[in-house]
């Protein structure tokens, strides 16, 4: 029922325009620096409500954490990318908040749904998962020891295929009335928009920020929601706005009309054009 039920879901994240970018290498680093960031507070939410439930007949026989959970490799991740103070450096998204609060809810009043969330995410993780984090590794020129996709490494499976087959075995076997199970794939439904919402959310920021930026020749914003608190906040654009191209891109995510679209185009070319005079 999971596989057929999101099959359409599915193909439709495959096919979004960051995951089609990600797999022909277009993916720059500061893009997947905050798709990094999306994913730890997605999987330390995931957790969290797994670890809280670990005992639900529902969900204990899905219960790995030695296997699956993610948060302490990312953590690593976070590390390699913003350095030992990171948790300062980086803010939850809007899109992320809303996939976040949902598992919350999820975990806290429907248990039973979090078997569609760890599904979704750590099934595609074992799959698709192990091509991006070659084609990551290829194209951002990260260390072939593995620094910044530990994500993606999954020391305690030695056989993702095999686990795969395991693990949905362990699926078929829980006990669950049909109504039950419809609502499982219609929440795993759910979490593939979650998914898609942060991918176009991430598509909507690398647009606004230049090349440059992009590939980090110049300062980019780390993350940071505090505009007092950026550490390039240093350049004032017309009543206090901020210079830094990370700033300008999130803030042009809320204005969806046309002249404040031209209007961030003009700030972020000033912005850029002042970076290269200091």
């Amino acid at each position: 029922m999971l596989k057929e039920g999101t099959k359409e879901s599915h193909d439709r994240a495959e096919n979004t325009q960051f995951v089609k970018d990600f797999l022909k290498g277009r993916i720059k680093k500061e893009l997947f620096k905050l798709a990094t960031v999306a994913l730890y507070y997605t999987y330390s939410a995931l957790e969290e409500e797994m670890d809280c439930n670990k005992d639900h007949p529902a969900f204990a026989p899905l219960y790995f954490p030695l296997e699956l959970h993610r948060k302490e490799a990312l953590t690593k991740d976070m590390e390699y990318f913003y350095g030992e103070n990171w948790k300062e450096k980086i803010q939850c998204s809007e899109a992320t908040r809303s996939y976040v609060d949902r598992i919350h809810h999820v975990g806290q009043y429907e248990p039973e749904l979090l078997v569609a969330h760890a599904y979704t995410r750590y099934m595609g993780d074992l799959s698709g998962g192990q091509v991006l984090k070659k084609v990551a590794q290829r194209a951002l020129k990260l260390p072939s020891t593995g620094e910044g996709i530990q994500f993606y490494v999954f020391d305690n499976v030695s056989n993702a295929q095999q686990f795969k087959q395991f693990y949905r075995a362990r699926i078929n076997a829980l006990d669950l009335d049909k109504k039950a199970k419809e609502r499982i794939v219609e929440e795993a439904n759910k979490a593939f928009e979650f998914n898609m919402q942060v991918f176009d959310e991430l598509d909507k920021i690398g647009a606004l920020l230049t090349e440059e930026a992009q590939d980090g020749g110049l300062p980019v914003h780390d993350g940071k929601g505090d505009l007092r608190k950026c550490p390039y906040y240093a350049t004032k654009l017309g009543k206090g706005d901020s210079g830094c191209p990370y700033h300008v891109a999130m803030a042009m995510l809320k204005q969806p009309t046309i002249q404040f679209v031209l209007a961030a185009c003009i700030a972020l070319a000033a912005g850029v054009a002042a970076w290269y005079v200091m």
